[in-house]
Order: C-alpha cells, then sequence, then structure tokens
C-alpha cells in the first residue's frame, strides 16, 4: 500500500490509500477499484471502446448477433478448448474458441454483413496479452475480400481510438503510436526474409525449413517435429514480431496455418490472409474466406493429417458447416480481433490484466 494525493479541480486534495501490488489488485478487484481512480478510469475507457467498435459497425450496415457458447464441436481458430458435459444430452460440450463457423453459418443464410463482441475460451497459458477467457470481435461481410477488411479495419480502429482517447495518435509506454489510415503493409514471405534470413518459399517441407532455421540460427530454433505452419510461426513471433510497432497489416499467409482462407490467385500455397499488428503483438486476424465446400472438406482432412492425435491445435472436421457451405456461402471476407489487447494499447496498459476486471489467477492457496 501508498498512500496517493489527488488534487480536485477546486485545488481541494483528496488522499487515496493506495493499493499498488499488481497481484494484490488482480485479487481483490474491489478494493483496487476503490482506491485507484485511474484504475477506474480505464476500466470507463474500455466500455467506451466497446461502444464505439458498436457504433462504427451498426453505421455499416453489420447486424450485431449472438451464437452459441456451448458447442457440439469447436472450430475456427487453432487452440485448446475447455471441455464440459452436457447432462440432459449425454454428451461432452466445448466452450467456443470462436465464433466464426457460425456466424458465416448466417451468411448462407443471407445475412450478408454480421458481427459479433463476446467471450471466447481457450485453454492456454497465461501471459501478458493472453487470458483463458478473452472478448473478441468478430465480423463477416459478405462480397468482401482482404483488401476491403483491412480498409474498414484501420478505419474502425481509428474511430475507435478517437473516441476514446481524443486523438488517433495515442502515447504506449515509450511509443507514440498512429492508428490514423493507412497502416503499413508488410508482405509475411518479405518480413520473415528481412528479419531472419530464411525465405520460407523456398522449404516446401517442416524437415527443410528446421534445417535451414538450424543452419542460420543455431539454438534458436522450433521444435523439430512441429508442421511446417508451427515453424513459420516460430520464425514470425521470434523475428518478425518485435520490429511491428507502428500498425501495421501482415498479409499473405501460408496455407498450412490458414486452413479457412481463400489461395490468391495463382498460388495454392498462399492465402488471402492478413493480421494486424501493433507494439510487437497482434490484435488482429481477417481472411477472404473459403467458400468451395470440396476446397474446405480437403482443408479439414489435411490437417488432420498434419497434426498428431494429441496435438492441441488440432480442429476436428465439422460436417455440417460443410453441408451450410454446400447450400451456397457467398464469397466474403471476415475479421476477428482481441479487445482486450486493444483496450491495453488504448490506455496504455502493457498487461492484460490492467483491463479485465476479474483476470484468471492460480487458485489462492
Amino acid at each position: 500500500p501508498a498512500d496517493k494525493d489527488v488534487t480536485q479541480e477546486d485545488g481541494t486534495v483528496i488522499r487515496y490509500a493506495g493499493l499498488e501490488s499488481p497481484e494484490l489488485r488482480a485479487r481483490q478487484r474491489y478494493a483496487d477499484l476503490a482506491v485507484n481512480p485511474h484504475i477506474r478510469e480505464n476500466f470507463r475507457k474500455r466500455a467506451t471502446l466497446i461502444k464505439a467498435l458498436r457504433s462504427f459497425l451498426d453505421d455499416h450496415d453489420f447486424l450485431e448477433v449472438e451464437t452459441p457458447i456451448l458447442q457440439p464441436l469447436y472450430g475456427g481458430a487453432a487452440a485448446r478448448p475447455f471441455v464440459t458435459h452436457h447432462n440432459e444430452l449425454e454428451q461432452d460440450m466445448y466452450l467456443r474458441i470462436s465464433f466464426e463457423l457460425y456466424l458465416k453459418r448466417l451468411l448462407v443464410g443471407n445475412f450478408e454483413r454480421v458481427y459479433e463482441i463476446g467471450r471466447d475460451f481457450r485453454n492456454e497459458g497465461l501471459s501478458f496479452k493472453h487470458n483463458p477467457e478473452f472478448t473478441q470481435l468478430e465480423f463477416y461481410c459478405a462480397y468482401a475480400d482482404y483488401l476491403q477488411v483491412m480498409e474498414l479495419t484501420e478505419q474502425m480502429v481509428a474511430f475507435a481510438a478517437e473516441k476514446v482517447t481524443g486523438s488517433t495518435k495515442v502515447k504506449y509506454g515509450e511509443h507514440e503510436l498512429e492508428f490514423k489510415p493507412p497502416w503499413k503493409r508488410v508482405e509475411m514471405r518479405q518480413g520473415i526474409l528481412e528479419t531472419s534470413g530464411i525465405d520460407i518459399a523456398e522449404h516446401k517441407t517442416a524437415d527443410e525449413l528446421f534445417k535451414a532455421v538450424a543452419a542460420k540460427h543455431g539454438n534458436k530454433t522450433p521444435d523439430p517435429k512441429s508442421a511446417r505452419g508451427k515453424m513459420i510461426d516460430f520464425l514470425l513471433g521470434e523475428f518478425l514480431e518485435p520490429t511491428l510497432i507502428q500498425p501495421t497489416f501482415l498479409y499473405n499467409y501460408p496455407r498450412d496455418i490458414s486452413p479457412l482462407a481463400k489461395s490468391i490467385p495463382g498460388d495454392p500455397l498462399i492465402v488471402e490472409r492478413f493480421e494486424g499488428y501493433v507494439a510487437g503483438f497482434e490484435i488482429c486476424n481477417a481472411f477472404t474466406e473459403l467458400n468451395d465446400p470440396l476446397d474446405q472438406e480437403q482443408r479439414f482432412i489435411d490437417m488432420q493429417s498434419d497434426y498428431s492425435d494429441d496435438e492441441e491445435e488440432k480442429n476436428p472436421l465439422d460436417e455440417d458447416y460443410l453441408r451450410a457451405m454446400r447450400y451456397g456461402m457467398p464469397p466474403n471476407g471476415g475479421f476477428g480481433m482481441g479487445v482486450d489487447r486493444l483496450a491495453m494499447l488504448l490506455t496504455n496498459n502493457h498487461s492484460i490484466r490492467e483491463v479485465l476486471l476479474f483476470p484468471a489467477l492460480r487458485k489462492e492457496e
């Protein structure tokens, strides 16, 4: 604890009994909020952020919807799910890891622009940017591709930044971030080549790519048993991500790590996907969505063979989703963003705990 004096507009001074221990503040958020006015302000800004995102999408003719949190199959992302059991139905269920496959079913039902803001659950590790339960924004737009979604994304985030902070220029640690469009664009292959010296296009198999990384970087290598896509993720995280400070779109991803995205014309191994990076970490992910049911089925099958049975990021084949696609899914662009990470950026906080009222914590003994 540490006392803190706050001077009011009329000149009077109020002394607050401070609470500074990050662990104690997270465990006893009620006390944290009671004695730290700037923490209450963080959560007011978070509420403003969510209102701004809704306002932007509503003004662009998107329909807000709600999809199931408990799902018979999980999918739409590479993540390990939480598993529970439905007693009446006598079957295991999963807490959703993404809204994607349900929102795209709505495109088949002729809702052309849909979005959802809600909770996703991923049974993964904790870090400054990860919490197992987090707030996600996803939208899907019929007859749009990833380039159009890029433009919509930078406009939406700049709009939200201005609503929350009063400007598109935001102080974050030692950096001043400029969210005003257009954001910088970097092709993934070129970005990895420039930062790691590895041309991923020259190494078509996981074994070839591992040998190239080992020869170039010695001890800094991925797990040799990993799939090629996970090795590319390793290169991205180790070498390229830390250089992406100002808002940047990283685009054109390998098909290996993008089973739901459409291939670029003339190259079936590269897909129309981008991720948005700010301050060295990813805040959003988007595709030109695959709408060919035969291609999608083969992608699911390929992913089954690429990952071992105990691989946590392996997704089940969703027959009902494929059936929906066979009815006729329009070409579309899809987008997902971690709202908590954007809240971190707009409130100048460097831990996701600071923008979650009640973050996940280990049981207190």
